[in-house]
């Protein structure tokens, strides 16, 4: 009687072996640059949402706009007052400020930005955790509208003139 051996052989195995490690080289990188794209989107997104909010809140509370990111939003439960306005949601507003692997940021600027003299501009920013991980580029945006961004994924700028310097982004 011949014994038939079932099963495969170690020549098979490695061959299998080394097609699923070529296909996890090509599909890698590709998974991370999805990643980064993605995590781009959402700091773009967000800095819209802070600039919405720098917008309501100056209309609503008419004295500016805020001072910081923090007196656009509040923890929940919100009770909405010029402190805590309740325009953003608290992952946003909230430390650590962050998402998608973006810190986010907003200042107020003007003279003092006291009740006296308020806030006549602000600046927002985005700023990549790690650069080439989470992302590649800081975005911003203040008064003007306009989203902006540095492609060297730099620190975000202090004023809005410092954003203004910047490449407007594509839509």
């Amino acid at each position: 009687m011949n014994k038939r051996q079932k099963g495969f052989s170690l020549i098979e195995l490695l061959i299998v072996v080394a097609i699923i490690l070529i296909i996890a080289a090509i599909a890698i990188p590709n998974l991370l640059r999805a990643r980064i794209a993605a995590n781009e989107a959402s700091a773009v997104g967000s800095v819209r949402s802070i600039v919405t909010a720098e917008i309501s809140y100056s209309s609503t509370w008419g004295q500016g706009f805020a001072a910081t990111i923090a007196n656009l939003g509040g923890a929940t439960p919100c009770t909405a007052s010029a402190a805590t306005s309740c325009f953003l949601d608290p992952v946003l507003s909230v430390a650590p400020f962050q998402k998608s692997g973006y810190t986010l940021s907003a200042a107020g600027l003007g003279a003092a930005c006291t009740a006296a003299a308020p806030c006549t501009r602000f600046v927002v920013g985005a700023v990549p955790m790690t650069v080439g991980q989470t992302g590649q580029r800081t975005f911003c945006n203040d008064q003007s509208g306009v989203s902006r961004f540095d492609a060297a994924g730099g620190g975000a700028p202090a004023t809005d003139t410092a954003c203004q310097a910047f490449p407007a982004l594509g839509n």
